[in-house]
């Protein structure tokens, strides 16, 4: 793709991963049309992108209302011309117990993290079909893979998004359609969901570490552009949750009961509860990285699903020699 014509639309645009994917495409010379629901988010993340000579595109809406988005795409071809890439990477989510979880809150995270990406995905066909070519990217989570307690709502809308996408995938095969789908799953990534996620826990949350920084996703989403892999996998974190979860399933259950239920909190009793965004944007938050960017690794392996079992088969192979 010739970046210099390229549009990119990036859903979620105005804080964490997908305000650093903006610069990083920005810097790549990419057009780019910025969607997140919170003007004020939005409006910090064009002020950052004007330092690059790219044309931008601001549009303030909710990802889970599908004929915003659908109206969204036919503006953004008007206005900056045929979209090349789609990028979905808005979410939210509830840290709190499965059982704690309110009716409005399971439909909430559903409706923005898995419907809001099908929305996208949906969107972005309607205007590549004619043209039969484009590239869709879900920002997709170690958590797709390896469902963790305190986040059962989230981990089952990232399950989803991976089983929408590889029925759809399957459907553009049979079509023969050129249009590329791909998923890059992410580590724990520094970003300030952890200040205004929805927290029914009486803590400060934190992420299951290692903690990498947002940069190390975004450039991870802009390398397969060129080459898009069914799936990339981002840092040894998410290749071990995968693996395992293939493997040893069982033990990774007891694993994760006994370490990331007290691991994704810190701090003290939590009083009195901080406002989040779960129905609505919350304001003075929107930054690209959160508050953990001491620590937080600025690189990361970069492994294609094929490749990363092809590496475990070797390695299988070698210690079988070995012994």
């Amino acid at each position: 793709m010739n970046s210099d014509r390229s549009v990119v639309v990036i859903c979620g645009a105005s804080a964490g991963v997908g305000r650093a994917t903006a610069l990083v495409f920005a810097a790549a010379g990419y057009s780019l049309a910025l969607i997140a629901r919170g003007t004020e988010g939005l409006a910090q993340t064009v002020e950052d992108v004007q330092v690059y000579p790219v044309r931008t595109l601001a549009i303030s809406l909710d990802v889970a209302d599908a004929h915003e988005l659908d109206e969204a795409a036919r503006r953004v071809e008007a206005e900056l011309g045929p979209i090349a890439i789609w990028i979905n990477s808005a979410m939210v989510t509830v840290f709190s117990p499965a059982e704690q979880l309110a009716a409005d809150e399971l439909k909430r995270v559903t409706d923005v993290t898995y419907l809001g990406t099908v929305h996208g995905t949906l969107a972005a066909l309607t205007v590549m079909r004619p043209r039969n070519r484009g590239l869709i990217i879900q920002v997709g989570s170690a958590l797709a893979y390896r469902a963790i307690p305190l986040q059962a709502a989230y981990c089952g809308a990232k399950f989803a998004v991976r089983g929408f996408t590889d029925a759809l995938r399957c459907e553009l095969l049979h079509q023969r359609s050129a249009i590329k789908l791909c998923m890059v799953q992410l580590p724990a990534i520094n970003t300030p969901q952890f200040d205004w996620a929805c927290n029914k826990l009486n803590r400060r949350v934190c992420p299951v570490p290692p903690v990498h920084d947002p940069y190390v996703a975004a450039r991870a989403i802009l390398s397969v552009v060129d080459a898009p892999p069914r799936e990339l996998w981002v840092g040894l974190p998410t290749l071990g949750a995968i693996v395992g979860t293939f493997f040893f399933p069982a033990l990774l259950d007891r694993k994760l009961a006994r370490d990331a239920w007290t691991g994704q909190m810190e701090g003290p009793v939590q009083q009195p509860a901080q406002a989040d965004n779960l129905f609505e944007p919350v304001r003075g938050l929107h930054e690209v990285a959160g508050r953990f960017t001491r620590g937080a690794r600025t690189r990361a392996l970069a492994l294609t699903a094929r490749g990363a079992i092809l590496a475990l088969f070797l390695t299988a192979a070698l210690i079988g020699l070995l012994v």
